[in-house]
């Protein structure tokens, strides 16, 4: 899994060899992703407390858990869509970014709605969004509102994948809305069902 920073970068996934892709087993999936998050949330934790040894125990499991976790995975299926994460907590759009990569899709990645626009505004559009709220220079509401008031991202799918309801914030529904709400913790199998229908639907082409 290539780790990307702040910067916002393409996550590759190799080619398929020429055979039917092989299924994937999702809830294993999710369940080491999320041994992964907890084990560097606990490791930062153990640093900031002065147990650096504590910490290099949590990451070794966290290596362990993802040797494991490659050793297991299939080969990828090709590409079959293309999505910009937007999440201002760089370690969950990475290991969403890995996940969705396993599925066979090209993801992007932006740390806050700024950097999402300014992607969109340089890069061929992707089939999907998948959007926080709360973000620092431009939150999701505010990215969500210049996605549509732009004519070029006409019938872009944007799903919020967040904590917070967009109903909490007050955000139209239908076409001025989101295309789909995902509430953390995140239920990986739904959202990539979602995914794989909006890159089926004829709105979601170039």
């Amino acid at each position: 899994m290539k780790i990307l920073r702040d910067e916002i970068a393409p996550v590759a996934t190799a080619p398929a060899a020429a055979r039917p892709p092989v299924p994937v087993d999702r809830h294993a999936l999710a369940n080491t992703l999320s041994k992964l998050t907890l084990a560097v949330h606990l490791a930062r934790k153990q640093w900031a407390a002065g147990r650096p040894a504590a910490a290099d125990a949590a990451l070794a499991n966290a290596l362990q858990a993802l040797e494991a976790l490659e050793q297991s995975t299939p080969a990828p299926t090709p590409h079959t869509c293309r999505a910009l994460i937007v999440d201002d907590d760089a370690n969950e759009r990475e290991l969403l970014a890995g996940l969705l990569g396993m599925n066979g899709c090209e993801c992007a990645t932006a740390a806050d709605g700024a950097d999402a626009l300014a992607y969109l505004a340089a890069n061929d559009r992707p089939d999907v969004v998948l959007l926080d709220m709360a973000m620092p220079r431009c939150d999701g509401p505010e990215t969500l509102r210049r996605i549509r008031a732009d004519s070029r991202l006409a019938g872009l799918r944007v799903f919020s994948v967040s904590s917070t309801s967009p109903r909490e914030l007050s955000i139209p529904e239908g076409q001025a809305g989101f295309d789909g709400w995902f509430p953390k913790p995140l239920n990986p199998g739904r959202l990539w069902d979602a995914i794989q229908t909006a890159t089926r639907s004829p709105s979601a082409a170039n």
